[in-house]
Formats: structure tokens, C-alpha cells, sequence
């Protein structure tokens, strides 16, 4: 039953880790306040911490044509922007674009992980408080060529190598039956292949994760 217990712990821990590594890129996220659509994300992308780049707002309404978008202007007549990163909030100086109902915000992003942007205000009456997720800040090994050794797909790679054998170490002990030594024989048995399962089920999605990326 310990053996069991051990091994749904590092099904647990596997789980966790591949979802890590399936990352979510938002790109841009649309979110609607009626009538208006506001669309926020990065200049550049992907994002890359010590990089400089922007904050990128647009802020329009649907025009009479379908498919037709109308830029508002000084949209952020009204509105605050507030960057997120953890605990740590920034107020936006907002600044326009040549293109009707398009803004930005220069920025220098100073740690990898998720940001977000919180509107607060109003715009013609209409009242906005909304935050976005934007895509995570990565290191600079998504642009590194030739990668280095040090870079985190190499660390993943490592990492799952490691997951893998300690899962067949595991599957082999199971089928020796040297760790089931109690009366809840069976039981034990059924939640460690449970475990296992989950464990090799996160182990696929972490390497496809990983190809993916690369």
C-alpha cells in the first residue's frame, strides 16, 4: 500500500508537470462590453524577458457592414491600464496609434511567467472593468541559436527522462508484487495501475508539448 501510495504521488507530480509544459499561448485575447470589442496582447510575440516591447490595445465596435470594425478614438479618455505580474502592478501610460482605435504601451518585461491587464473606467458612458490574460514571457531560449546547453528544453527533456525511468522502475516492482505485502492486496494493485496510468498519461502530454514547441 505505500509502494501504491508513492506511486499515485508521482502520478500527481508528473500530472502537474506536464501541464506546465502544455503552456497556454493566448496570443491576443478578445473580450467583449457591449457594443464595444477590446482586444489586448503583445506587440511582439512571442514575448521575451530583457526584450523591449508593447502592450498592444485595440477598441472598436461592429460597423454596419458584417465583419466591419470601427476603431474608437481616445478610448482611454476614461479608462486606467494596469499591468499584473503577481503582487506587482504597473499603471500604464497609454499611447495611440496611427490607426483608429489602436493604443500601446512600451514595455520591458523583467521576469518569464504571466502577466495580465486590467482596464477600469468607461468609455462613452459604458462602464469597463475587466482583466486580460496575456501570453506568458518566456526566457530568452525560445530565440537562442544554437541553443545552449543550459536552455529549458534541455532541462524538460532531462526531466522527463527521469519521469520515464522512475515509471518503469515503478511498473516493474508492481508486477513483482514486492511492494504489496498487506490484506488490501488487491486494492493496492488497482490504485497503483491507477496511478501509473495517470503518470504515463501526463508523461505523453508533457512530450508532446514538447515537440510542439520545437
Amino acid at each position: 500500500m505505500i509502494k501504491a501510495m508513492k506511486v499515485a504521488s508521482f502520478s500527481f507530480i508528473a500530472l502537474l508537470f506536464s501541464i506546465g509544459l502544455v503552456s497556454q499561448a493566448f496570443a491576443h485575447n478578445i473580450i467583449e462590453v457591449e457594443p464595444y470589442v477590446i482586444e489586448v496582447g503583445w506587440g511582439t510575440e512571442p514575448p521575451v524577458v530583457g526584450f523591449r516591447n508593447d502592450f498592444v490595445f485595440e477598441i472598436s465596435e461592429l460597423g454596419d457592414s458584417p465583419g466591419l470594425k470601427v476603431g474608437i478614438k481616445n478610448a482611454f479618455k476614461n479608462i486606467e491600464a494596469t499591468a499584473k505580474f503577481g503582487g506587482v502592478i504597473k499603471v500604464l501610460d497609454i499611447s495611440s496609434d496611427s490607426r483608429p482605435g489602436h493604443y500601446f504601451s512600451n514595455v520591458i518585461p523583467t521576469k518569464t511567467g504571466s502577466y495580465s491587464i486590467q482596464l477600469k473606467g468607461e468609455i462613452n458612458g459604458v462602464s469597463i472593468d475587466i482583466e486580460i490574460p496575456v501570453e506568458d514571457v518566456e526566457s530568452t531560449a525560445v530565440l537562442d541559436f544554437p541553443p545552449t546547453s543550459g536552455s529549458s528544453s534541455d532541462q524538460d527533456v532531462s526531466a522527463l527522462k527521469s519521469a520515464v525511468s522512475s515509471l518503469q522502475k515503478d511498473v516493474s516492482e508492481i508486477k513483482s508484487g514486492s511492494q504489496v505485502e498487506d490484506s488490501s492486496e488487491g486494492a493496492a494493485y488497482d490504485f497503483a495501475i491507477l496511478g501509473l496510468s495517470i503518470a504515463a498519461a501526463a508523461i505523453i502530454l508533457a512530450v508532446i508539448a514538447l515537440v510542439k514547441r520545437k
